[in-house]
């Protein structure tokens, strides 16, 4: 079995190293991810320069682009062959609810998707997170789990962890994504020269999280198991635009 493990926190991740140490021993891996830091950059690709792609020391490959460039350019010119499966991650912090549609991490698995491959997308629960190797491991036997049951429908799932010692997992669970309230307020700052500087306020606590949802799963020690997918029309609005577009003033 093939495999191509990117990420967004870039190449030199603990979650990273985790997932190539359990993956390495089932499957040959491919590591493309980028040269730093890209939390945040969801689905964007490099259009504007071009890109180059070198090889660290332990044999992992790193772009000076987004998660989704990486993956793109490993999918449709570094790799020889294309891979079996698209893992990304493991993320140091949750993806869950409104948090996929700005995710790297969740990008550079709907990539994979886009091109036709299975892809999970997997994440800790919490930032600074200790238990990398609980996530690694049931990545492992999640893939092994697929690649002995391949599901007959394209695959995206989006997968959630908790934070803790594999032996307090209480199990898994298929959720659906929850959804949070607005995003705290910017921080304002002011350089030494007066000019106003922005931070990103933090995202919003759950709004929507009760049982049945990715939020709450996490929350009870369960592993969160999302699917998603890249449609983005309002199916049921169809009918009421449709409608609205012959009314008369």
């Amino acid at each position: 079995m093939k495999i191509l493990l990117s990420n967004d926190d870039g190449y030199l991740a603990p979650g990273l190293q985790a997932l190539a140490d359990a993956l390495g021993k089932i499957a040959e891996i491919t590591v493309v991810a980028p040269e730093r830091n890209r939390s945040g950059a969801s689905n964007s690709l490099t259009l504007d320069r071009p890109l180059s792609v070198k090889q660290a020391s332990n044999g992992f490959y790193y772009v000076n682009g987004t998660p989704t460039d990486c993956v793109h350019i490993a999918l449709t010119g570094l790799m020889q062959s294309m891979p079996d499966m698209v893992i990304s991650g493991i993320n140091d912090g949750a993806n869950m609810g409104d948090d996929t549609i700005y995710s790297g991490t969740v990008a550079a698995a709907t990539e994979g998707y886009l091109l036709g491959i299975p892809s999970f997308a997997i994440s800790m629960s919490q930032h600074q997170a200790q238990h990398f190797a609980t996530a690694a491991t049931i990545t492992a036997q999640l893939v092994q789990h697929y690649l002995a049951n391949k599901m007959n429908q394209p695959t995206l799932l989006n997968i959630n962890v908790p934070d803790v010692p594999l032996s307090d997992i209480k199990g898994q669970q298929v959720t659906r994504l929850g959804k949070r309230h607005k995003a705290e307020p910017v921080i304002q700052l002011k350089t030494p020269r007066g000019e106003h500087m922005y931070w990103v306020g933090a995202a919003g606590q759950p709004n929507d999280g009760g049982e049945g949802t990715d939020f709450y799963a996490v929350a009870n020690g369960f592993v969160s198991i999302s699917p998603i997918q890249v449609d983005l029309t309002h199916h049921t609005q169809l009918p009421v635009l449709k409608q609205w577009l012959t009314q008369h003033s």
